[in-house]
């Protein structure tokens, strides 16, 4: 079992509770406690979204997904800043594993961001998408056919994904990969450890899972997901943030946009790593500590009870409070200074009585307040996100780059971005953020 130190930062991220004997992401879990949707509906971007059927749709291969058209609920084009102008805060809150089984985390988060106008990311696993009896069609590298460090899902917990998948995409948000097994540790089938081929190998699965999961299941009286996944497909998070350098060669031969699985970074602005934008969880401020902590549930839970899920009660409103805490510190600390984007993880996980679930919300619910009182605060996608990066001119983005955390720009931005240059066509930079 890996050990973790309270002091410091940790670099599991997403799942690191497999590393540790836990159940990582989802993990098959079972439980039924916890609530279900937080309600609201309506439309329009100004607070609901709703989650109508596409007019029309063109089924792919075996009807598991169709092709529906242009995504509803997306932002108007980005445009690039103009010279001077203040940069918008960007956040992305970003989802592992999204599963639902039967603890209605799911539908309450849809819920939440459709009140809000938000825009998320759902990193989803595959196999959440393939029936157990016939977990032998995965073949992960590395390990023996059909095994897997998360569990497989029940019918039902299959449908109920298929479900709010589906409502996901059509109220405007991302359904990027976690990819299959969620092997993490050091063992020579960790993910650690895989090829460039062998992650094509994993990703080619992921996608065929979703692509398939009518000929895998037999069901035909459900409706199909409304996207190509093809084409939906342009990035995502490693588990347990381990493996990136092997990814990204083969990402970016895919047409990846981004990856969202650097094992911890700052609050600074983002550059690409092997021509891919490089999008990591970030160290944010965590209360009461000199230290900070890594912007994901999993990690914070961690520095407060130790890896243990479900410590003692009477320790978890204090503990909300200071996840909380730590997500809007983050942001504040960005949105005064140099405006870096906040990259926010989570799982659909009730750990230690479910306040990680409430932080986020009670978070999420503090910054677009700040958006309904008028400040450019843009609570989107990696992908929307990465779509923003790659119309701004390279010199601006350079510009933004040289602030540190916490930094804000020397005679405010009209003078800090007043000078940038207005031409050039490369918006990316080579290079990994410090971390």
């Amino acid at each position: 079992m890996r050990t973790f130190s309270r002091r410091g930062l940790l670099g599991l991220g997403a799942g690191a509770a497999a590393a540790a004997g836990l159940t990582g992401c989802l993990g098959g879990s079972t439980s039924s406690d916890g609530g279900g949707g937080a309600g609201g509906s309506g439309s329009g971007d100004a607070g609901a979204k709703p989650s109508g059927s596409p007019a029309a749709a063109r089924p792919i291969g075996d009807g598991s997904t169709s092709f529906t058209g242009k995504q509803p609920h997306q932002p108007h084009a980005p445009e690039p800043l103009e010279p001077g102008q203040e940069p918008p805060q960007f956040v992305v809150f970003s989802w592992d594993g999204a599963g639902e089984v039967g603890n209605g985390l799911f539908p309450r988060f849809l819920d939440l961001a459709r009140r809000h106008g938000a825009s998320m990311t759902f990193f989803l696993s595959g196999l959440y998408l393939l029936p157990e009896a016939k977990k032998r069609l995965y073949d992960p590298p590395n390990n023996p056919r059909g095994a897997s460090a998360i569990g497989y899902l029940t019918d039902e917990h299959i449908k109920a994904t298929l479900k709010n998948v589906r409502r996901a995409w059509l109220e405007g948000h991302e359904i990027g990969t976690h990819f299959n097994g969620h092997f993490c540790g050091e063992s020579h089938g960790s993910v650690a450890h895989w090829t460039p081929r062998q992650w094509r190998s994993e990703i080619d699965q992921a996608k065929s899972f979703v692509k398939q999961w009518r000929t895998n299941t037999g069901w035909t009286d459900l409706p199909s997901l409304p996207f190509d996944y093809d084409k939906e497909l342009v990035g995502g998070r490693t588990p347990c943030l381990l493996g990136q350098d092997n990814l990204l060669p083969t990402a970016r031969e895919l047409g990846w946009r981004y990856d969202a699985s650097s094992p911890g970074g700052r609050q600074v602005w983002p550059a690409k790593k092997q021509g891919i934008w490089d999008l990591p969880l970030q160290q944010i401020p965590f209360p009461g500590h000199r230290f900070e902590v890594l912007s994901m549930d999993y990690n914070i839970l961690a520095n407060q009870s130790i890896n243990s899920t479900k410590a003692p009660a009477h320790n978890y409103p204090g503990w909300r409070r200071q996840a909380a805490r730590s997500y809007v510190g983050g942001f504040e600390r960005a949105y005064r200074t140099n405006r870096a984007p906040l990259f926010i993880g989570n799982h659909f996980e009730q750990w230690n009585g479910g306040i990680y679930m409430d932080a986020v919300e009670d978070a999420l619910t503090r910054m677009a307040r700040e958006k309904e009182k008028g400040a450019d605060v843009r609570l989107v996608s990696f992908r929307q996100f990465a779509d923003w990066l790659d119309v701004q001119r390279p010199q601006v983005l350079a510009k933004l780059r040289t602030l540190e955390v916490g930094q804000q720009p020397t005679g405010g931005w009209k003078a800090f971005l007043g000078g940038a240059q207005t031409t050039g066509q490369d918006s990316g930079s080579e290079g990994q953020n410090a971390a």
